[in-house]
């Protein structure tokens, strides 16, 4: 919770000056007995129970507390579709994406779940497209425009080598031009809430190329304050026939999970793994849920006055319902 006013808070100072005062005053001992002649009064009075006493006053108490939070303004960051979010969609293409084991390939599988995950995404989000294999290629910038976006998914061929590092970052360039924030600090609570932004990897092999280790390109999106979510494409049993030297040869190419992990955990985003396309484009759907949604402030001063005016009623009721009668 959050304040418009924060410095107001300091009346929180006169409830609890109240409640000490009370608490003192019904701690002191009588100076003196008196004398009072109506002893029917007398035995109503102190037959009272000292809780009813103590609820009323605590009622009483916690009204003044809740107006003093009211004044202050308070805010609660509550959940919302956001208009302006951008997902930078940074897909592999190294050759290992012609492996079989997701069938009917990995890298056809990746296009049929990026495409249905494209379609199925507000059209109000802005979507980004880099494929990567030796060296990061942006296909689309951040777009609204859906055809566009099929049309860059269509295009995906495989390429030789995988800069995981190089792609997390140029995706989070992407992320943050399209935002308008060049400067963020992850964990920061700022306007770019308003903006969200995200970089979604997906990757079936390990880092063999690029200028940055992964954990470099992850400690980009963390200084950026954009989260990465990995997607871990293939099983470990996957494999590829390559032509070497005029020889085709098998290579294994199982996808490296572990690194991904790091690098989404050091982000602030998640991992998945995908050993077929159904899992795929489930991976998907559930991102596209969780990266769309951004927090936004809202004041709930009027909730603070609606329990404090709630508490007063019920206090002054009870005070009445138990208060002594005069014969």
């Amino acid at each position: 919770m959050t304040f418009g006013s924060p410095l107001l808070l300091a009346l929180l100072t006169v409830p609890l000056a109240a409640l000490l005062g009370y608490v003192w005053f019904e701690g002191k001992p009588p100076k003196a007995a008196i004398a009072f002649p109506n002893l029917t009064v007398l035995a109503s009075v102190a037959g009272r129970s000292s809780w009813k006493r103590h609820l009323v006053a605590g009622l009483l108490f916690g009204t003044i507390a809740l107006l003093c939070i009211a004044v202050a303004r308070p805010r609660i960051s509550l959940p919302a579709t956001s208009d302006r979010a951008t997902l930078v969609l940074v897909v592999d293409v190294s050759v290992s994406m012609n492996a079989t084991d997701v069938a009917p390939t990995r890298l056809e599988a990746a296009r049929s779940a990026i495409t249905s995950f494209v379609d199925r995404v507000p059209g109000r989000i802005k979507i980004g497209l880099v494929a990567f294999a030796d060296d990061p290629v942006v296909v689309t910038t951040p777009t609204t425009d859906r055809q566009a976006l099929r049309d860059g998914i269509a295009s995906l061929t495989p390429g030789f080598g995988t800069a995981i590092g190089d792609a997390v970052a140029r995706g989070v360039e992407l992320v943050q031009s399209s935002t308008g924030e060049t400067a963020l600090v992850a964990g920061n609570t700022t306007d770019s809430a308003d903006t969200p932004g995200a970089v979604v990897l997906l990757s079936d092999g390990s880092q063999t190329r690029g200028l940055l280790e992964p954990d470099e390109g992850a400690r980009v999106a963390q200084r950026a304050g954009v989260p990465v979510y990995t997607i871990a494409l293939g099983t470990l049993s996957g494999t590829v026939t390559v032509n070497r030297g005029g020889s085709e040869i098998v290579v294994p190419v199982p996808p490296d999970r572990l690194t991904l992990a790091r690098i989404a955990e050091a982000t602030g985003g998640s991992t998945f793994e995908a050993t077929d396309a159904e899992r795929l484009g489930a991976v998907y759907d559930r991102i596209g849920r969780v990266v769309a949604r951004t927090s936004k402030p809202q004041e709930v001063t009027a909730a603070f006055v609606a329990v404090a005016a709630a508490l007063l009623a019920g206090g002054i009721g009870l005070a009445a319902l138990w208060a002594p009668r005069l014969p």
